[in-house]
């Protein structure tokens, strides 16, 4: 029997698959893990997840965290999978602001810190920083995710402190946050 070309292992194979699986066939060689990690795959992994028997739900409740299967024919829940959550946190105390493609920001809202978390490989990113970046406040800042034309992963924050609007975007490429000049009405 011929080998199987790499690409057709990857795009037509592993999208297919979960992606606690598509982690850990990262480690198989240098090439697996490149491909992927590019935007490509990610989008076309996505795109199948979409399918309405992949569809799973997150549910966070005091101290824990379970991932349920969606059944549509009932509109109910499937059996649950516990994920722990790999950083420090209190009861009650994750708020999920914004999601794209598997990753969530989250608010840790005693202490108000920005997390990037991927609850499938349970990696995470505290985005806060010392000179008061990444600090969210309800009800005076809003988040949203996107990917830029790069395939770099960001995150919108707009803030109001005080009346003023502060719009900011972290860059996971970069890791590291910078100021979008916000054009203010000079009428008002």
């Amino acid at each position: 029997m011929a080998d199987l070309p790499v690409h057709t292992i990857v795009f037509e194979i592993l999208t297919r698959v979960p992606g606690k699986d598509v982690g850990r066939s990262k480690s198989v060689c240098k090439q697996w893990y490149a491909l992927l990690s590019t935007q490509d795959f990610v989008r076309i992994h996505c795109s199948r997840s979409l399918v309405s028997s992949n569809q799973r739900v997150l549910l966070i409740d005091d101290l824990t965290c379970s991932v349920h299967p969606i059944i549509f024919q009932s509109n109910d829940y499937g059996p649950s999978s516990i994920v722990t959550f790999p950083f420090h946190h209190h009861n009650n105390d994750v708020s999920i602001l914004s999601h794209l493609n598997g990753l969530l920001c989250v608010c840790l809202k005693h202490t108000y810190e920005l997390l990037l978390w991927n609850p499938t490989t349970t990696a995470f990113k505290h985005l806060s920083t010392p000179d008061s970046h990444g600090f969210y406040i309800n009800n005076l800042d809003a988040i949203g995710l996107y990917v830029d034309a790069d395939d770099d992963y960001k995150v919108l924050h707009i803030k109001r402190r005080s009346g003023v609007l502060g719009v900011y975007v972290y860059s996971r490429e970069v890791d590291s946050w910078r100021n979008i000049p916000f054009i203010k009405d000079k009428s008002t």
